[in-house]
This record gives C-alpha cells, sequence and structure tokens, in this order.
C-alpha cells in the first residue's frame, strides 16, 4: 500500500507536468526520486525559457513603439508659439492679467475720477493681435463747479457728494443753515418737512434728503427741508419758471392759470381758451362772440343813423357802406364812404413799438384809383397811446408807443382819405376797440 508521504509527492509531480504541457507515464507505484528531481530540473528550463521569450517580447514592444513615436514626431512638426504684443496699462488706469498667449483676456479700469475709453476687456487672436480697441482714461470733472460757499466736492463713481461748511447746506451748499428747526417740522407738516437719510460712511455719519428737500437745523436736530422752488427763482435772478402762478409743492412745483386759460403742453405756460371757438360763451342771437384774453365778449356793431342825406346799410357784420349821395350834397361826399369795425385782445405791458392794425386802399376794376393818400387818428378815449404813420405808399399802420396796464378798454377811430390830382375822393373809418388784459400773455 502507497503511503500518504509518496502519494502527495506523486501528485503534485503529476501537476507540474500536465501545466508544462507533458504527457508522462506515471505508474502506479509512482516516481522514485531521482526521477522526480529530473522532472524539477525540466520544469524550471522550461519556466527560465517562457520567462526569456516575455521578456524579449516586451523589449520588442518597447521598440516598436519608440520607433512610431519617432516617426510620428517627424512628420507632425509642432505647432510654433503664438504671442501678441504686451499691452500697458492706460495712464490714471490699472491693467488685470499678464499673459499674452492665444485666448487669454486682459482687462482694464481707470482710478476713481476717471472714465474708461475704449475697450475694457481684449482677447489674443490666433492672428497675433488684440482684439478690441487701446483704452485710455478720461477725467471726469463732475466736481467743476459742483459746490459752492466753499464746499468741498467728492466724487463717488460717477456722482458726487458736497461738504458743506457749517453755514450752508443743500445739494451745492447753496442755502445758508437754519441754526435751529424750522417751526413747521415734522411734528407740524410731515409732508413739508422730513427726516433726512443717514448712513455710516468712513466712520463718519453721512446724511443727505431727497430731491427738492435740502438739509437745516443742527447735527443733532437735522431736518430735510422743502426747497421751495417757486421763491429760489426769484431771489437767484433765473428764468421764470411759470408763466402765471407757481404752486410749490413737497419736493417739487407746478405751473397753474387764471381762469380763462389753460397750460400749456410744457407745463410752464398759459394758452388762452377760446370760449367763441369752442362755444363755450353766453352772446345771444344777433351778437357776435368776440375771444379776448381769459374771457370774450359779445359785440354788436351798429351803423351811424341817418342824418340828413347821409344814411349807411350794413353789408357785413363788422362793415358798414354809405349809400349813394346826392350830386349837390356836399356833407354827403365828406361823410365816411365806409366805416368798418375791429376787435384786438392785448396782453398788459406789451412791448412799443409795435404795429397793431393796418388800412391800405383799392381801385375799382376800370376806375384810377388815388395817387394820394392821408392818415390820421381822429377819435377815441386815449391820448398819446397811438400814432399813425405811413409804412408804404398805399398802407398805414397803427403804431402802439405807450405800453398799456389793464384790465382796460380803449377805442381809436382812425381814419384813412383819398386823393386824386390833390382832389378829395373819398374816406374811410376804421373804429378799433382794444381788450388790454389783466395779465403779460
Amino acid at each position: 500500500m502507497i503511503s500518504a508521504r509518496r502519494y502527495s509527492l506523486c501528485s503534485l509531480v503529476l501537476v507540474l507536468c500536465l501545466a508544462a504541457g507533458q504527457e508522462l507515464q506515471v505508474s502506479q507505484n509512482c516516481m522514485t526520486k531521482q526521477q522526480l528531481l529530473a522532472t524539477i530540473r525540466q520544469m524550471q528550463q522550461f519556466l527560465k525559457g517562457q520567462e526569456t521569450r516575455f521578456v524579449e517580447g516586451l523589449r520588442i514592444m518597447k521598440h516598436r513603439l519608440t520607433t512610431l513615436q519617432n516617426t510620428v514626431t517627424k512628420a507632425i512638426p509642432d505647432p510654433q508659439t503664438v504671442f501678441c504684443p504686451r499691452l500697458e496699462a492706460p495712464v490714471n488706469g490699472k491693467k488685470f492679467g499678464t499673459k499674452n498667449l492665444v485666448g487669454h483676456e486682459v482687462h482694464f479700469n481707470c482710478d476713481p475720477g476717471f472714465q474708461l475709453v475704449g475697450s475694457n476687456s481684449r482677447v489674443c487672436q490666433p492672428n497675433g493681435s488684440w482684439t478690441g480697441e487701446v483704452p485710455h482714461c478720461k477725467e471726469i470733472r463732475l466736481c467743476a463747479n459742483q459746490c459752492r460757499n466753499g464746499g468741498t466736492c467728492i466724487e463717488t463713481g460717477d456722482q458726487v457728494q458736497c461738504i458743506c461748511s457749517q453755514e450752508w447746506t443743500g445739494p451745492n451748499c447753496q442755502y445758508e443753515t437754519q441754526t435751529v428747526p424750522p417751526a413747521w417740522s415734522i411734528t407740524n407738516d410731515p409732508a413739508f418737512s422730513r427726516k433726512p437719510r443717514c448712513a455710516q460712511l468712513d466712520r463718519m455719519q453721512h446724511c443727505r434728503c431727497e430731491a427738492g428737500f435740502h438739509m437745516s437745523g443742527t447735527t443733532e436736530d437735522s431736518i430735510c427741508q422743502d426747497v421751495n422752488e417757486c421763491e429760489i427763482y426769484k431771489l437767484e435772478g433765473a428764468s421764470r419758471l411759470c408763466m402765471h402762478a407757481c404752486i410749490n409743492t413737497p419736493g417739487s412745483y407746478h405751473c397753474s392759470c387764471p381762469p380763462g386759460y389753460k397750460l400749456f403742453n410744457d407745463g410752464k405756460n398759459c394758452e388762452d381758451i377760446d370760449e367763441c371757438a369752442l362755444s363755450l360763451h353766453s352772446c345771444i342771437r344777433g351778437t357776435t362772440c368776440i375771444n379776448i384774453g381769459g374771457s370774450f365778449q359779445c359785440v354788436k356793431p351798429e351803423c351811424p343813423q341817418t342824418g340828413g342825406n347821409v344814411s349807411y346799410v350794413k353789408t357785413s357784420s363788422f362793415q358798414c357802406e354809405r349809400n349813394p349821395c346826392p350830386m349837390d350834397s356836399r356833407p354827403c361826399h365828406q361823410a365816411p364812404k365806409t366805416i368798418s369795425f375791429h376787435y384786438l385782445p392785448l396782453p398788459s405791458n406789451l412791448a412799443t413799438p409795435t404795429p397793431l392794425f393796418r388800412m391800405a386802399t383799392a381801385s375799382a376794376p376800370g376806375r384810377p384809383g388815388p395817387d394820394s393818400l392821408r392818415f390820421g387818428i381822429i377819435g377815441g378815449n386815449s391820448r398819446g397811446h397811438f400814432v399813425m404813420q405811413r409804412s408804404d405808399r398805399q398802407t398805414g399802420e397803427l403804431m402802439l408807443v405807450q405800453r398799456l396796464q389793464g384790465p382796460q378798454t380803449i377805442t381809436v377811430e382812425v381814419e384813412m382819405s383819398e386823393y386824386l390830382d390833390r382832389t378829395f375822393q373819398a374816406k374811410h373809418v376804421s373804429k378799433i376797440t382794444i381788450f388790454v388784459s389783466v395779465y403779460e400773455f
């Protein structure tokens, strides 16, 4: 019977032989010691041969990879590195980014008080140039003449702030500081007096008011008081804010117009309401509505009554013509041939001299016209305010030479006489009624 030790050795030899691909004839009694040692040496040589072939295969593989690398390197050369010109920071500014290779960006900004003109960032392109425009920093003169009365101007970004002395306040240090809060304070009128908005800045408390308000009061009891724009323009000699009335509102103002006027589209000027055109009048039938500044007048001009051989007929609402005269009636021929009625609205204090009315003559077809004209003022309730002068050979003008203050109604009658070969031909009378408004518009 074979022992367990001998059986194990035989099994080991059999496994080794099978692993080495050897077909060995193992007897039932297994191998002798010499046979087993010979088999082991055979297996060692087999493994050594396998190791040699594996190392040789690795060496060949490494050689082939090196050859392939060299071939690829020679066939495809490395691309040349592209650089863009070096960029400098603009004067009074800074540059962010130092690389000038393709694809890299460089950024720029300006110091406080300067504004960047040009590109704020530029990129290096494959052709070796930068995108965008060369930037430079332009000085921002926000503080120029901003702070008055010795105030110090501080620029923060694109905004300025005036630091005023103790005696002055306001956004531009234009208002004198009140030593005590005004009587109408927050507790009295919250619409026209408000608390300031304060913030801590650089270890100091800075307070400001909303637009249309200015700071007043002491440091401890500061208050934002409404700026009365309606009064300031008078004090500072600025142009008029409103044509008629300026109404102060909290932080602002608005304009208003008197009755009979409406506010124009610009919110400042007043425009007369034409009651006649809009049928807002109360003129009865048989009268005519005349629009005047802020109101209207109902008029009914009448022809002169018949006297002697002189009589008139109304040919239109505003004109009368004399009936034909007897051949031997000198007074009839001396009477006005036509009488016309005119109504002029005028503002108060109109600048002078200014023409108000024109008279001219015209010849009837087939009849010779006058070769001479004479003009004059023959009546009315105002003396010294008007003159009648010739503007050309056929025209005369009524000129206003003294300013008129309203409200008042003035009448003036002007006459135009026609002459032919120094012989009187006819005369025409215009009766002008002027309605002077109480307002200067």
